[in-house]
């Protein structure tokens, strides 16, 4: 089984990239990534002379039985004698991030064994899935009542008379009805079965194959029904479906980010990408939540009122106790924390008067440069409740670069209590 092609954001891939022994990556597996890239407004990569340049998403995508990883990076492109092994090591960080944000649960085992068993992250995924149809199905698929017309000879329901009268003139034992039955026939379960199909197709790992096959021989014999975005758009999770929620969000991943081969070959293409910068806010926020302890309150994504209906909308609100705030923004680039760009300053400088904060923070990945910096805006004061009345101060921002790495390669689960720590907040002391 061959392994994936490994690539870092921004890096170029091109047809003739020889990542196989005597192999090229081919001009087939580049003109799918253009029209790919042109369906989604070119957001992905950007179209360069015989391939591609990858941008700021990060994930995997399968086109036939070529893998492409997509792995995030904060140094330097390593050296050849050390370059498996340090893409290696950040594919890893790249899972542990997406376990963290919730965008895939995976024991211990799954992780450990990736590189043994799973051709690629995307692995994981499909046998996730193919985990909680199979729990679905033992426990007994939900059924419902589903309204049916159909011509039969016991009579139920409400007579059709126009289509009893078209059918049935000859047939006289017979009545043309609308009535309800009960059966696993509906969306949910036809949801499932589409996932399942889709996975048949795009897999090319043996062990899943063997997996996705026993799986479908114990789902019940319903429809395949097209889905689409708006079938899960109308789905309703209550104390009865909840169980199929997990299984139905990696369906709604894998199903409209499947891309067949509209040409009739054995190049399917299935695509899960996570914008970088999302994702590093995301990962930050939680990990604030961890660290954070009462009466310390983290709040992601407030917003306010701007200009007529625009909103503005930092990653991150810290409310301290005495109702002190603080301003997180986290930026997904590779800087000097000594030299933050005009835009992001301006930005934190809204924050700030908007939130009525005297310090905000701008929050970097670590690329070499450990250092955290504190300037002071020079106009605008905001008013600090103190004891004996209010204060005017000025307002400050302090750009600081964090570890997305530890010691021994691995993500950094203490940014939560550095970030903290550098705004100098502890359960009892604010400074």
């Amino acid at each position: 089984m061959r392994g994936p092609i490994r690539v870092f954001e921004y890096e170029k891939l091109l047809a003739d990239s020889d990542f196989f022994p005597n192999r090229k990556v081919g001009e087939r597996v580049i003109d799918k990534l253009w029209a790919y890239n042109d369906a989604h407004g070119n957001i992905y990569f950007q179209a360069i002379r015989n391939g591609v340049k990858f941008n700021s998403y990060v994930g995997v995508i399968q086109i036939g039985n070529i893998v492409i990883e997509i792995l995030p990076k904060t140094d330097k492109v390593p050296s050849i004698a050390t370059d498996d092994v340090v893409r290696e090591q950040w594919q890893k960080v790249l899972l542990t991030m997406l376990k963290y944000c919730k965008k895939i649960k995976i024991s211990a085992a799954s992780e450990t064994s990736l590189s043994k068993r799973y051709n690629s992250l995307l692995d994981l995924y499909f046998e996730k899935y193919i985990e909680e149809v199979d729990q679905l199905i033992h426990k007994g698929l939900i059924k419902k009542y589903i309204p049916v017309s159909k011509n039969i000879q016991n009579f139920k329901g409400q007579i059709q008379f126009a289509q009893n009268i078209q059918k049935n003139v000859v047939h006289k034992e017979r009545v043309f009805t609308k009535h309800q039955i009960y059966s696993q026939e509906h969306e949910l379960n036809q949801i499932l079965l589409k996932g399942l199909k889709v996975l048949k197709l795009i897999s090319n790992n043996p062990y899943l194959q063997d997996k996705i096959n026993r799986t479908l021989l114990s789902f019940p014999v319903i429809q395949e029904i097209e889905i689409q975005k708006k079938h899960f758009d109308k789905i309703v999770i209550n104390r009865k479906n909840q169980p199929y929620q997990e299984a139905l969000q990696i369906a709604k991943m894998i199903i409209l980010n499947y891309s067949p081969d509209i040409k009739g070959g054995e190049e399917h293409m299935l695509a899960l990408l996570f914008d970088m910068n999302k994702l590093w806010e995301e990962y930050v926020y939680r990990m604030l939540i961890r660290a954070s302890e009462a009466p310390t309150k983290i709040h992601f994504q407030n917003q306010q009122d701007f200009w007529n209906s625009k909103k503005i909308k930092p990653d991150i609100v810290v409310k301290s106790f005495e109702g002190k705030d603080y301003v997180i923004d986290t930026k997904w680039k590779m800087i000097d924390p000594k030299s933050p760009g005009d835009d992001d300053l301006k930005q934190m400088y809204v924050y700030n008067m908007y939130w009525n904060v005297d310090l905000s923070m701008l929050i970097y990945p670590f690329c070499g440069y450990k250092d955290s910096v504190k300037g002071i805006y020079h106009k605008g004061t905001i008013k600090i409740e103190l004891e004996n009345g209010k204060e005017k101060t000025n307002t400050k921002c302090k750009v600081a670069s964090i570890k997305v790495v530890d010691s021994n390669n691995n993500l950094n689960l203490k940014i939560g209590e550095e970030i903290l720590d550098l705004l100098k907040i502890s359960e009892n002391i604010i400074q």
